[in-house]
């Protein structure tokens, strides 16, 4: 099968119209693949052509080195066992161009999968400032997405929750003179907001340990004071808007400290929940 777009023949014609592409002797041959693997070198082109003044983070540049490091020792080892028999030996003769070829494809991909990560995390680290109607915030909120997926446990995923809701709120500011984006952004940041509280807070009252709503709390003293700053000059529509956050705020606040009250005095494991995490029971009489 040749349907895919990294299948063999298609990877060795890819290399070499990269070859081509970087000042490379012209191969005169021709693929029913050419067109599609052209518009592909193409934009390989622009990307490094138009790439963003941005340093890839050093960890990811090591990280990225040793997988293909380590996939070039495994593409080129081979059995000790076998190494310098008669059998061996007519095997490297008859197999060897083939070898090499497969040892091209192989090494196109690799050069293919190291640009697009290469490009990728250049895209995403130029996404960071990105707002609402820019054309990479769209990358933004992936990236955002990915770091979610790859959280090791939901605490994780809780501070992640509150750290995009400061980023809504970030975004929020630049938009004050757009009423519906701006009502549109705190819609996203409430969210975050509920979905890291209540991460947190189930964590607390699972275990029962307050170390994860001092996090909350932290959280909820610097946005209030943030989110109170939106105040200053905003219009009616935007002051009614932003008091609906704020009030969400001072209610994870109360949610917060009934938790820690429940856990000092030792009451029961909340049985009921709600958007912001568990309902905590009042401490048993004489606690």
């Amino acid at each position: 099968m040749d349907s895919d777009l990294f299948s063999r023949r298609r990877a060795v014609r890819f290399a070499q119209l990269l070859d081509e592409a970087n000042g490379g002797r012209r191969h005169h041959v021709r693929s029913r693949a050419d067109d599609q693997l052209t518009r592909l070198v193409a934009v390989g082109q622009r990307l490094v052509a138009e790439r963003p003044d941005i340093q890839v983070d050093v960890e990811f540049r090591a990280g990225l080195r040793a997988m293909l490091v380590a996939a070039a020792e495994r593409e080129h080892t081979t059995d000790p066992a076998a190494a310098g028999t008669p059998q061996a030996t007519g095997r490297s003769s008859l197999l060897g161009g083939a070898t090499a070829r497969r040892a091209r494809a192989r090494g196109a991909i690799l050069v293919g999968i190291a640009a697009g990560a290469v490009a990728v995390s250049g895209i995403s680290a130029a996404s960071e400032n990105a707002v609402p109607g820019d054309a990479l915030y769209g990358m933004k909120r992936s990236t955002e997405r990915a770091q979610l997926a790859l959280a090791k446990s939901d605490l994780s995923r809780g501070q992640l929750f509150l750290d995009f809701a400061r980023t809504r709120l970030d975004e929020a500011a630049t938009l004050r003179d757009d009423a519906t984006g701006f009502s549109a952004v705190l819609d996203d940041m409430d969210a975050d907001t509920r979905q890291g509280v209540r991460l947190l807070t189930t964590g607390a009252a699972q275990h029962t340990d307050p170390a994860a709503l001092d996090a909350v709390n932290t959280f909820v003293t610097g946005q209030r004071r943030a989110v109170a700053g939106l105040l200053d000059g905003a219009g009616s529509a935007e002051r009614e808007r932003t008091r609906q956050s704020l009030a969400l705020l001072d209610a994870i606040r109360k949610r917060s400290d009934a938790l820690r009250a429940a856990i000092g005095c030792a009451s029961p494991a909340p049985v009921d929940s709600d958007a912001l995490g568990p309902v905590p029971a009042g401490c048993p009489i004489g606690r």
